[in-house]
């Protein structure tokens, strides 16, 4: 080999090292998030999709890259958008999705790929009981069971003793009929009465006369965002005068706006972040809390804040806790930062949150305990912090 060529090798050679080195020390991480920013449960994942751009581009000398895609809170629309982000973008991570239908049918596409995947949905299903999918998948709302006792503890407190529960005919009211006849069984509590409706339906007047015909004490409605307004309005439109209980997952200002005066003295479990404001000093959660609500109401306005959004700012964190031990161990891009990152994420402690103070393990991939919930009344279209 003559001088000249012998210099273009080892030019040639020294630009792919440092090509190389160039990638290996600057590969950005790249975070794949599905929201159901329209459809149903749009309330929702509005205030989730505007948090994800409040999250830092850049942790611990890595560029953070957010692909954000809309599933319209349809579970085909998401599971096609969890294969294009791990097959076509060759994501890091997966954040998404909204509602509990969604993020079920994600875990094939999470576990298949070995992708983390941190769910802002809340049921127990979604992360239990733990197998070799599941390991694969965490989350950021509280679990059912966790807010279901609340509710009970809360009816027994205030004399209830029969209760009608209405609940969406999905995923997300089966779950918590589940975890709802398990606290209401032990707080020796009686439901006369089970019924379900869609996130779509206009009417429920059926279902509504078929719970009153039992004269329950109280009525819960296991519902989330805006449709979960239509059994109560028409509850009161029909004239029902007992106690009214909703789940954590109507607690946004549009659920407030939709119900409207139908929804005063309304109760219902909550994270903390609902009423950061109200909360006292010592509250462990508060001071993150309102990290949260004022980087949201910075950006989007005052009062704009939703415990939704919450959700995924939680999961910002436990991937900005996460990514520097993963770091350690692979690069983003490979397998191998992908299982150290699954590994960081089910080691998380003490990380303070929204909604409250994460302790994940092997064995729960929510890590969420009592610290994440308060009691809220819907008082003068507001929501106020309540006792037990």
């Amino acid at each position: 080999m003559n001088s000249a060529l012998r210099w273009m090798s080892a030019a040639l050679i020294a630009t792919g090292v440092s090509a190389m080195w160039s990638s290996h020390a600057f590969a950005d991480v790249k975070i794949g998030v599905t929201v159901s920013a329209t459809g149903p449960a749009a309330s929702l994942g509005i205030p989730e999709k505007n948090t994800i751009a409040l999250l830092p581009k850049e942790v611990a000398g890595q560029k953070i890259d957010y692909i954000v895609l809309d599933d319209a809170t349809d579970s085909t629309q998401a599971v096609k958008n969890a294969r294009k982000l791990t097959s076509e973008d060759h994501v890091d991570a997966l954040i998404g999705s909204t509602v509990v239908p969604n993020s079920l049918a994600m875990i094939d596409v999470a576990a298949e790929t070995s992708t983390p995947m941190i769910s802002m949905a809340a049921s127990a299903t979604i992360v239990e009981p733990m197998d070799a999918k599941r390991a694969w998948v965490f989350k950021t709302p509280q679990n059912d069971i966790l807010m279901a006792t609340a509710i009970a503890q809360h009816m027994a407190n205030h004399g209830v003793k029969t209760v009608a529960f209405i609940g969406f005919a999905d995923a997300y009211g089966e779950g918590w009929f589940k975890e709802f006849s398990k606290a209401a069984d032990l707080a020796k509590i009686r439901i006369v009465a089970n019924e379900r409706f869609a996130r779509t339906d206009a009417s429920v007047t059926g279902q509504v006369l078929k719970m009153m015909s039992q004269n329950p004490d109280a009525v819960l409605i296991a519902g989330a965002g805006t449709p979960a307004a239509l059994p109560q309005k028409t509850l009161k439109e029909r004239g029902y005068k007992g106690k009214y209980y909703q789940t954590h997952g109507v607690a946004n200002n549009d659920f407030l706006r939709v119900c409207g005066k139908d929804c005063e003295g309304t109760w219902l479990p909550a994270g903390p972040l609902l009423v950061a404001d109200q909360l006292p000093d010592s509250n462990p959660v508060k001071k993150s809390a309102l990290t949260y609500k004022h980087a949201y109401e910075a950006a989007y306005g005052a009062g704009s804040i939703s415990t939704f959004g919450g959700h995924a700012w939680d999961a910002g964190l436990l991937l900005q806790r996460a990514i520097p031990l993963a770091l350690q161990k692979g690069q983003p891009g490979t397998q191998a930062f992908r299982e150290a990152l699954r590994a960081a994420l089910e080691s998380t402690k003490d990380l303070p949150a929204s909604h409250g103070i994460f302790n994940m393990s092997a064995n729960d991939h929510a890590g969420l305990d009592q610290r994440a919930r308060v009691m809220v009344e819907i008082v003068d279209g507001k929501w106020k912090l309540a006792g037990d």
